[in-house]
């Protein structure tokens, strides 16, 4: 884990949060996405992802964490018990950081903290799922220490992707 930076701080999300959340998710998912995902497919995840989408989430209670560079959101992260079947019981369902402040370390705050609230829940094990292509994602989630462990298909409009799921002890 980085050490402590007075410029960072990673936290839950606030009802203020939803507006630097919807240009937050719509840009990471572009730049992750593009050329990926097919466009059709990839813009109307993007509309959905509302302020309203994302006001609703935050009133939903906890899961939902965000990091913030120097009092701007940089990234999100959402996370909670393990969907699948298999022996990790807790889970990131999403993890992204704004394209302008990925590589300087803000995915791995968010990413520990995440791993700690799964912690505090008593939740133990970790998953996360990646869509293959997306080779950023891959790589951090094998630096972090995780271990490829299964394969699926998701289905965007005509076109099937494979995910991989990271698992942790």
């Amino acid at each position: 884990m980085l050490g402590w930076r007075s410029d960072v701080l990673v936290r839950p999300a606030k009802a203020g949060d939803a507006s630097p959340l919807v240009k937050v998710f719509a840009e990471s998912w572009r730049g992750a996405y593009a050329g990926v995902i097919p466009q059709k497919n990839l813009d109307g995840i993007i509309q959905r992802r509302t302020k309203a989408w994302w006001t609703a989430a935050i009133r939903g209670g906890d899961g939902l964490l965000v990091v913030e560079h120097a009092g701007a959101i940089a990234g999100y992260a959402t996370y909670g018990a393990a969907r699948g079947r298999g022996r990790q019981q807790g889970e990131i369902y999403e993890l992204y950081i704004a394209p302008i402040y990925q590589g300087v370390g803000l995915g791995e705050h968010l990413f520990e903290a995440c791993r700690a609230r799964l912690d505090g829940r008593g939740l133990r094990g970790l998953v996360v799922w990646a869509l293959a292509e997306n080779a950023a994602a891959s790589d951090f989630y094998w630096r972090r220490g995780g271990r490829p462990f299964n394969t699926i298909r998701e289905g965007f409009g005509n076109t099937q992707l494979e995910k991989v799921g990271f698992c942790w002890a």
